[in-house]
């Protein structure tokens, strides 16, 4: 064990700078194989399951899990800012102060004189401030700007608020479901080459009625999963009780159970 090791050993409690501290040795010349040779690319996916199992966290409203994910996502952080410390381009200083900078100019109503009474004048704010910083002076740049591995739904959402920014928009929900219609029927009549790129567009224009509506489409779709999944159980609980297998029904009777499932309200969510 190296002397840096032994030093981290007994503390009763650890802070951040301790948290750089072990990344540094695990990655130094004596330090964790495994953490040595890692690299931004191969713990890229890490950082992405880090963060959803933050996102579940809240969703289940668990404190306790909240505070470990938490730490799980603050280590990519600390992991790929050693990475880059090592490289010699930047250190965690240079993040911690990169972000603390950010907040200061992108709230002039705290830090400066600029007026802001509501959370909507703070956003209005906010994206100014950041088109001036990126230098984005037309709204396609801007569009190009959300990152595209975003969920798909989301980064649909958010191009479809920049569009709605400049009055490119539907008036209303129902004129906006009116192009589900008209996207259904180009997936119908579809060839084989362009069928995946009509789909596409189904989804976007699905995404641009639930904008309207004021539902956030990812979360939506994720409760939905979550509702088919409950009412399949319940499907397949009752197909079981009865002394049968779902394998050898034919469609018909397997709908009949699920219109008695859904009638009865199991599988909803809770």
């Amino acid at each position: 064990m190296n002397e840096k090791a032994k030093e981290l050993l007994g503390k009763e409690k650890y802070d951040f700078t301790d948290l750089c501290r072990v990344m540094e040795i695990l990655r130094g010349a004596d330090g964790c194989p495994w953490d040595r040779e890692q690299t931004h690319e191969s713990i890229r996916k890490n950082f992405i399951e880090e963060t959803y199992e933050v996102v579940e966290a809240i969703d289940t409203k668990d404190a306790h899990l909240l505070c470990e994910e938490l730490g799980d996502v603050l280590l990519q952080v600390v992991f790929h800012t050693e990475i880059e410390r090592e490289a010699g381009r930047f250190t965690v200083g240079d993040v911690t102060d990169g972000i603390v900078k950010k907040l200061i100019y992108r709230h002039p109503h705290i830090f400066a004189d600029t007026a802001a009474e509501t959370a909507d004048r703070v956003l209005e704010n906010w994206d100014a401030l950041k088109a001036k910083e990126k230098h984005r002076d037309t709204v396609t740049s801007s569009m190009r700007a959300v990152p595209r591995p975003l969920p798909a739904l989301m980064r649909a959402d958010k191009v479809g608020k920049r569009a709605a920014k400049v009055g490119f928009d539907f008036a209303t929900a129902r004129d906006a479901a009116v192009k589900i219609a008209e996207e259904t029927d180009e997936v119908l009549t579809a060839t084989d080459a362009t069928r995946a790129e009509e789909v596409g567009d189904l989804l976007f224009a699905a995404v641009n009625v639930a904008r309207k509506c004021g539902v956030d489409p990812e979360k939506a779709l994720s409760d939905a999963t979550d509702k088919f999944i409950n009412r399949f159980e319940a499907v397949e609980n009752a197909v079981r009780a009865d002394g049968k297998t779902m394998e050898n029904l034919p469609l018909s009777a397997l709908d009949a159970y699920w219109d008695r499932v859904k009638a009865a309200g199991n599988g909803e969510n809770t």
